[in-house]
């Protein structure tokens, strides 16, 4: 693997888009990632000259879906290896991914050691886009069952938990709930530090074997 090997990651949730940096440079070989948050930074920081060997990327951005940027990047580098992300259950997102010609999609509810081989097979020149089923795993007879007050969250922290769970983003989560996005981000924050986690894939990680109730 090559000694300069860098990544950009797309994602405007700090904390997620830290989590998959952090994880990148640490068990995926590679010594550079940077991030940013939206369409406009994003090509600020893209050097045509010099692309990153891989762009991990939301779904869903400030502006909108991610379809349209990704199309443009594939219009300016055609070979630039793009891993697509979402917390969205609704399997219409993976087969608009894989339509639109990308090279890879994974759900945010995969373990860290599925995310670490989808990065190594788009490295390697291959797609990733999992196996044809749901994303979402069912819940095991053997999962232990935990209260939100048993985790230290509140009622409402337990409700957002529960669909974080479901793989819902906050944008869904808000309209379900009928809360502003920004009250959504800021439970969101205060049930990762309750729980001890970095972002969504290691909390959703942290709460494996276990079934809220």
């Amino acid at each position: 693997m090559s000694d300069s090997l860098t990544a950009l990651v797309i994602d405007d949730h700090p904390l997620v888009a830290r989590g998959i940096a952090d994880f990148l440079l640490s068990h995926c070989g590679f010594v550079s990632v940077n991030s940013v948050s939206n369409t406009t930074d994003f090509w600020n920081f893209l050097d045509p000259a010099m692309p990153p060997a891989l762009v991990v990327m939301d779904f869903w951005l400030p502006d909108g879906v991610s379809l349209p940027l990704l199309q443009d990047i594939q219009n300016v580098l055609p070979n630039l290896p793009i891993l697509v992300i979402s917390a969205d259950d609704d399997i219409a997102v993976k087969n608009k991914i894989r339509n639109s010609h990308a090279r890879g999609f994974l759900h945010k509810q995969e373990s860290p050691e599925v995310f670490a081989r989808a990065v190594s097979a788009l490295l390697q020149g291959e797609n990733w886009f999992g196996s044809n089923q749901q994303p979402c795993q069912p819940e095991s007879a053997k999962d232990l069952p935990v209260t939100a007050a048993e985790l230290g969250l509140t009622t409402r922290q337990g409700q957002i938990l529960a669909m974080i769970l479901k793989g819902q983003p906050n944008k869904r989560i808000a309209l379900n709930l009928s809360l502003s996005e920004q009250t959504i981000k800021e439970h969101v924050s205060g049930i990762l530090d309750r729980l001890g986690a970095h972002n969504r894939i290691e909390l959703i990680t942290r709460l494996r074997g276990k079934r809220l109730e």
